[in-house]
């Protein structure tokens, strides 16, 4: 993990070090000894993480724990965020190694848990200074972007351990009417209704085209890299894993995937360098995935406008806890602005998807 992304931890989100050190050896083997120093990561907008580095060890570890504020239904469940990662381990091995799970209140007020620092470089919005991508080196990046993602769905959940992660069929309706429900929940007065984009998505909604381990929120900027040669060693942040369908993952993924060509609004809320020369455009990559899963690409569209969608109600219910004075981070101030960009994009995709019909 990057260290240009950590910084002293913010008062709202400090926690007894003392207190978790002590649980910690407790739980932990070799932690005996001085209590580490901890710093917070700062690219999360979610889940809060923390790395604690014992320098008389030569251990580093990484603590999670939910944010102050409002919870969106299941979301922040580290007891779940845990397991999850526990069981997946064996049969999808770039998962970060867990240690210990605390489900006792009175260490941090909240359930936490800690696992091992996967070392490794990650890449977000800008390269990181004096390094280059050329590109034929952003192609290969990206075709391991889209390749480990298959991987993990062709992941058998039951061999797993998780046939129980999720809840059968339905995946697809379910999701169109949860992320309608949880934007109308977390609206505030500067932001659109979304009707039109939510009544097209509840209208033209496909049946599930298979069920399988899907992470819910991959990004480039959630794989750790190899920093010599860029290849993927570790996928982070499992908060939202669930079993449900490919293809919802793949439109969700790619709701973030801002190539060169897209706009500049588009580039200046990027959060990956996506946009590099040689990275794949989402219609490459749609075209890699659905190649190598075997499935259809008939109804990209839908979930195209979902993933943005999805994206936007993350980013409402983020805003919806600095607008309330839940979290002071500066960072999510202006997440209202791209709530209403999101729902032009929207617009955009199902305008195309009406023409294209039409035309054919």
């Amino acid at each position: 993990m990057n260290d240009a992304h950590q910084s002293p931890v913010r008062t709202e989100d400090a926690f007894d070090v003392e207190r978790v050190h002590t649980w910690l050896t407790q739980h932990v083997d070799g932690l005996e000894g001085p209590s580490p120093d901890v710093v917070q990561f700062t690219g999360g907008a979610s889940n809060l993480t923390y790395l604690l580095r014992y320098p008389h060890l030569d251990t580093e570890l990484i603590l999670r724990r939910p944010p102050a504020g409002m919870k969106a239904g299941s979301a922040h469940d580290m007891a779940r965020e845990y397991h999850v990662q526990e069981a997946l381990g064996p049969a999808f091995p770039l998962v970060p190694t867990v240690r210990a799970l605390c489900q006792d209140s009175d260490v941090i007020g909240a359930d936490f848990y800690v696992m091992d620092k996967v070392p490794g470089l990650i890449l977000r919005g800008r390269l990181p200074r004096g390094m280059t991508l050329a590109p034929d080196g952003a192609r290969a990046l990206s075709e391991a972007f889209v390749d480990t993602l298959t991987d993990l769905h062709q992941v058998d959940p039951a061999a797993a351990g998780l046939a129980d992660l999720g809840k059968g069929d339905g995946y697809v309706r379910r999701q169109v009417e949860g992320w309608t429900r949880r934007y109308t929940q977390a609206r505030t007065w500067n932001t659109p209704s979304f009707r039109r984009v939510t009544a097209w998505l509840a209208d033209h909604q496909p049946d599930d085209v298979a069920t399988c381990v899907i992470h819910n929120d991959w990004r480039l900027d959630n794989l750790v890299l190899d920093e010599a040669d860029l290849h993927v060693t570790g996928v982070l942040d499992w908060e939202m894993a669930t079993l449900g369908d490919p293809l919802m993952d793949l439109g969700s993924a790619l709701a973030y995937w801002v190539q060169a060509d897209d706009d500049r609004v588009a580039q200046a809320i990027r959060r990956q360098p996506s946009h590099l020369p040689g990275m794949l455009t989402r219609a490459e990559i749609v075209e890699r995935y659905c190649d190598r899963m075997g499935l259809p690409a008939d109804n990209w569209p839908f979930y195209e406008a979902f993933g943005l969608f999805r994206l936007a109600v993350i980013a409402q219910q983020i805003y919806y806890r600095y607008h309330h004075k839940q979290t002071r981070n500066p960072a999510f101030r202006h997440l209202w602005l791209a709530v209403n960009y999101l729902d032009h994009r929207c617009r955009s995709v199902i305008r195309r998807s009406t023409g294209n019909r039409q035309d054919g």
